[in-house]
């Protein structure tokens, strides 16, 4: 049987940080994943993602704010660039009470932001047309994140600092023995001190039977990527990320959308969709009723797009009962670190929480306050 210090499950942008984090501090660690490592059937994967220190909940402003530089430094280990700044809007009516808070967080926290009203913001952004009852927050310094590279990047440093990744191969199980694991695989067994189990829609399964009940839910949710009339109009230098609180009124769950990231067509979304028990149960097939939502919403808002469809995806969400992410320890079994960090907001965070992880295994704690996204929070699990 190999052996390891760290063994991690799942190779999307959470488990291919900390597989970097830890080689990088000398550990011997071994990454697996289940399908290719360009699969499109997760949750990090991809051609954009926002990045922004725009939270209505102060505990993600202040990682925001390690998280930026942390970004920044693994830009110029990797020699490559996966952020670029557009700023970022979020709009609605004043009595939405996520822009409410969204405003006193971000006075609170001390991070620089205004509020425009409907002219002011389609002054500065024509694309857009937004109706005079709603209110316009711009916060400079979101942007976006090239997906797949940021997550190759961190698989190409981890492996340069000596791990080893294993696509391909599926983990069935994980048994503790004594102070460590051992990791089964159709192939092989491979044991290890710790384990950091990140495997998205995958998760719920592998801890369930390591008498964890976790109460994720996968969840698919639509995007489209669209051929707009000027698409000059669109790239990230002068379209900005977005966010409509808007949620009902076109569409079921709130849009967002990315400017044209390197010919890749204006990018549309929706934030939520429709849960199903188990990832095996996903429907990764477009969802017309969605896409045509989607187009609804942008002849009311971005009518000058005048856009056509370029292809739609299917992305997946695995949803914490109140969107917060998990990040702990078993409370039986601390060898085993678990990472449910996305109800569908947390790529931005990857690098970050990559660096958490890697300190949970190697130390059993972390600098960064993390409380939020506590497994004791969840009455089902209290012991």
């Amino acid at each position: 049987m190999n052996n390891y210090d760290v063994v991690i499950v799942g190779a999307g942008i959470m488990g291919s940080a900390a597989a970097y984090y830890l080689s990088k501090a000398g550990q011997k660690v071994l990454l697996l994943e289940q399908y290719t490592l360009e699969h499109q059937k997760g949750s990090s994967h991809d051609i954009s993602r926002i990045t922004r220190y725009a939270y209505d909940h102060p505990a993600y402003v202040e990682l925001a704010k390690v998280n930026f530089p942390l970004w920044a430094a693994f830009e110029e280990a990797a020699g490559e660039t996966f952020y670029t700044r557009t700023g970022g809007i979020d709009f609605g009516r004043p009595e939405e009470p996520y822009l409410r808070d969204l405003q006193t967080t971000l006075t609170q926290t001390g991070i620089p932001f205004e509020t425009l009203t409907p002219e002011e913001a389609t002054k500065r952004f024509p694309q857009f047309h937004i109706p005079d009852d709603m209110i316009v927050i711009y916060q400079a310094d979101s942007g976006v994140l090239a997906a797949t590279p940021a997550v190759l990047a961190h698989v190409r440093l981890a492996q340069q600092h000596g791990a080893t990744v294993l696509a391909e191969t599926p983990v069935m199980r994980i048994v503790p023995t004594g102070d460590g694991v051992t990791v089964h695989t159709p192939r092989e067994n491979y044991a290890a001190a710790r384990v950091i189990v990140s495997a998205g829609a995958w998760t719920a399964p592998l801890m369930a039977e390591l008498g964890l009940p976790l109460p994720l839910v996968p969840t698919r949710v639509q995007v489209a990527y669209f051929h707009t009339a000027s698409p000059a109009d669109y790239v990230p230098e002068c379209f900005p990320v977005f966010i409509a609180h808007v949620a009902g009124t076109f569409t079921e769950h709130a849009p967002y959308g990315l400017p044209d990231l390197d010919g890749s067509g204006l990018k549309i979304g929706i934030h939520g969709g429709e849960g199903v028990a188990s990832a095996g149960e996903i429907n990764y097939e477009p969802d017309e009723r969605a896409v045509s939502q989607i187009g609804n919403f942008m002849q009311a808002f971005l009518p000058g797009a005048k856009a056509k469809l370029n292809k739609a995806r299917v992305c997946v969400y695995t949803m914490t009962p109140d969107h917060h992410f998990i990040i702990d320890r078993h409370p039986q079994y601390p060898q085993i670190v678990v990472a449910s960090p996305c109800s569908g907001h947390g790529f931005k965070f990857g690098t970050l929480i990559g660096s958490i992880l890697s300190d949970l295994a190697l130390n059993g704690t972390t600098e960064h306050d993390i409380s939020l996204f506590s497994l004791n929070r969840f009455p089902v699990l209290q012991s």
